[in-house]
């Protein structure tokens, strides 16, 4: 019986509050209630999914390593999914096949508690009940691996048009030693077109073949893998896909994920012929590589000019150089021609950006084809009009086609203000190439995307629902093969229609899709990726234009409430908890001053890189720029479903608190302590932080430790809650 316990002790540390977990072997004591052997470790953890029409088949392989020197025997365990069914179960054991039970969720259930009481780790509590496969492993073999294979199906809801699945990769704390290699395919096959494809919780890439089939891969090697993975498709049979992904916390506020998406099979006639200039800086400084890889960047572009395009090629040092008086249309001798012109480009001269631009704006005339400039240069202005305000004024005062203009700043030298207001000011987004980067890979890349327009000037619509604070405040165009995702908050949540309307060869197309932004609280990673949208957005603007107490105040809000940490509110992770967002302000202020300054220089170029990655993020960020510029890991900042916690010296605590209320104190693993938890089973996620932990819980601090109160009376338990 007190084997039994054991066992079932240990199983339960892998029974997750709200996700499921996947599996792990459980070495048991080497004797009767003696110590138990180390860890083990996971060599590496692969997971294929194959979902068709919502049928979800997921195959589980994973190789365990016995660092130990004896063999040892353990349990191997796998919360099932709800609704789940185990199709197969192997582990590679010579020739025997080992047979696994399943367990349901009241055989953990009633020992939960006892099995806290006698760990006493915080850990478990992360943990709880649900239904669970379970198989012996005998031998693992000492210093030896074991493998094993898992299948499950599971049919995915599908609502409002968004599918959803989710698999958890939180081994962080369970595995000895790093995993050398984690990796998660998985490949959709849908009779209703796909549209939108998104993880909101890992960097994927994504590979749409078609608009029945996709692929989306998750890799990474020597890691500690720590949070779920979750991946949201949708599916439309509009040409144009609009989807939407509402939360609504405990008080209220609305936010929003908006996806939109367009075909990935669309005819001829569906996409706008464009105009596209290529200016290309061939000022000195653009010698050697940098100018092969540009030239290199030019002709792959060249080379995928669609049918009824019209473009031209400015080469520009301190001399203006067309390849034709003006625009050209797309056809072979057109081609073979700009190819050997920009062959011939030679890196010499000073920099003449204003001229450069200004020459190609006069190039288009306003018509039914959408307009492109992709500009490329790697120095600062030195001939011509040098004065950035100029610069810019010229532009826009000259664009008056609307064409947009795609800015890429080669290597350190550039003057990073000038040319982010440029795209800014035309409608478009600026990138950078490092030195370390190749440029022709970025451009060519960048130009795949842009390259089908579908739809301009693009605007959206909420009907009766009240919208604010959307991210990115200006609505790019619409291209085929790419998706746009627009956060925001909102009020009145209810039913609505949505429209999308834009522009498609001179007229106006719309698009109307019936949405629902009533209250849902399952979403809670869109308000820190809001969050993170629009900190990238106000240092930005700070960046721009320069300090705005407003602006600063607001940053540090948002950095202590959501844990969006910056190179400039760096000084948050280590601040004292007590201290409120406006007496952080002018220790911000400070940073943001100092961080600011250059607009030219290494440190000006991956500021700006960095603020560019919160504004497009489609993830929260998991690292940031400390003060001095160097890449840390968030280990001190913790997000818990839509609660953030840094770690003040070994306390963890709620950014929601203040320190402006005396918390309740609750010794940790006594009656009081298992009364609140039996209570509200979801603070047991906030325990499993650690030891001590402050937290808010119907506007009341408690805090968690090793002294205070052993037990509640009925009243003042009511009072909690």
């Amino acid at each position: 019986m007190k084997r039994i316990c054991g066992l079932t002790l240990i199983l339960v540390v892998f029974l997750s509050l709200i996700a499921l977990a996947d599996g792990f072997i459980i070495p048991r004591p080497l004797r009767p209630h003696g110590p138990f052997p180390p860890n083990l470790s996971i060599k590496y953890h692969h997971v294929e999914i194959k979902i068709d029409n919502q049928v979800a088949q997921t195959a589980v392989d994973q190789v365990f390593v016995n660092n130990f020197h004896r063999d040892i025997e353990g349990t191997y365990i796998f919360p099932i999914p709800e609704d789940a069914s185990i199709s197969n179960f192997s582990m590679f054991m010579g020739n025997e096949e080992i047979k696994g039970k399943i367990l349901d969720k009241d055989e953990a259930r009633g020992i939960y508690e006892d099995i806290v009481r006698r760990k006493r780790d915080p850990a478990l509590l992360e943990y709880f009940q649900d239904g669970m496969f379970k198989a012996s492993v005998y031998p693992i073999p000492a210093k030896g691996e074991t493998r094993i294979k898992l299948y499950y199906s599971e049919i995915l809801k599908l609502n409002g048009g968004i599918c959803g699945y989710r698999y958890t990769l939180n081994t962080e704390k369970f595995s000895k030693d790093p995993l050398q290699s984690v990796k998660l395919t998985v490949e959709i096959n849908s009779k209703r077109p796909i549209k939108s494809i998104y993880s909101p919780s890992h960097n994927v890439r994504i590979e749409k073949e078609s608009d029945h089939h996709a692929k989306i891969t998750y890799v990474e090697e020597n890691t500690r893998p720590d949070k779920d993975f979750f991946l949201y498709y949708t599916v439309s049979e509009k040409d144009i896909g609009f989807d939407l992904l509402p939360y609504q916390d405990e008080d209220k506020n609305g936010y929003f994920l908006a996806m939109i998406s367009p075909q990935v099979e669309v005819s001829a006639d569906k996409t706008l012929s464009k105009n596209i200039i290529f200016i290309l800086d061939t000022s000195g400084s653009m010698s050697g590589e940098k100018i092969k890889q540009a030239k290199g960047a030019i002709s792959f572009c060249l080379n995928s000019l669609n049918k009824g395009d019209q473009f031209n090629i400015i080469d520009f040092d301190d001399q203006i150089k067309n390849f034709k008086p003006g625009l050209v249309r797309e056809d072979h001798k057109n081609i073979r021609e700009a190819l050997s012109f920009v062959d011939r480009c030679e890196a010499e001269g000073g920099t003449n950006i204003n001229d450069a631009l200004l020459t190609g704006l006069r190039q288009i005339e306003e018509n039914e084809s959408a307009s492109f400039i992709i500009f490329l240069t790697d120095g600062l202005p030195t001939v011509g009009e040098t004065g950035i305000k100029n610069i810019l004024g010229n532009v826009k005062g000259a664009n008056r086609s609307a064409t947009r203009i795609f800015v890429f700043g080669v290597g350190y030298d550039v003057n990073t203000r000038l040319l982010d207001q440029l795209a800014q000011d035309n409608h478009a987004s600026c990138d950078y190439v490092r030195p370390s980067e190749d440029i022709e890979v970025k451009v060519s890349s960048f130009y795949k995307k842009v390259s089908h327009p579908i739809l301009t000037d693009v605007r959206l619509s909420f009907g009766q629902v009240k919208v604010y604070d959307l991210y990115p405040k200006e609505l790019p165009d619409i291209f085929k093969g790419t998706q746009l995702m627009v956060l925001g908050r909102y009020r009145n949540g209810r039913h609505t229609r949505v429209t999308l309307s834009g522009s498609t060869r001179g007229t106006t197309r719309r698009f109307t899709y019936k949405v629902n932004f009533s209250p849902d609280d399952k979403n809670d990673f869109i308000p820190r990726l809001w969050a993170t949208r629009r900190i990238g957005y106000l240092v930005d603007q700070l960046r721009l234009h320069g300090q705005n107490k407003e602006l600063v105040d607001e940053v540090v809000r948002l950095s202590k409430k959501y844990g969006i940490i910056t190179e400039y509110t760096s000084f948050l992770v280590d601040a004292d908890y007590r201290l409120a967002a406006d007496e952080l302000a002018p220790q911000a202020g400070r940073h943001l001053k100092r961080g600011l300054r250059g607009e030219v220089g290494k440190g000006a170029v991956n500021r700006t890189i960095a603020m560019k990655s919160y504004q497009d993020a489609l993830t929260a960020p998991q690292v940031y720029l400390d003060a001095e510029g160097k890449e840390q890991r968030m280990t001190k900042v913790v997000q818990v479903g839509n609660r953030t916690f840094f770690n003040k010296n070994g306390l963890w605590v709620d950014t929601a608190y203040e320190g402006k209320v005396e918390p309740v104190k609750v010794k940790r693993f006594t009656e009081a302590y298992f009364k609140l938890l039996g209570k509200v089973p979801q603070v047991g996620r906030f325990l499993a932080l650690g030891d001590e932990v402050i937290f808010l819980l119907h506007g009341k601090a408690i805090h968690i430790s090793d002294e205070g109160k052993n037990d509640f009376t009925p009243s003042e338990l009511r009072s909690l809650l």
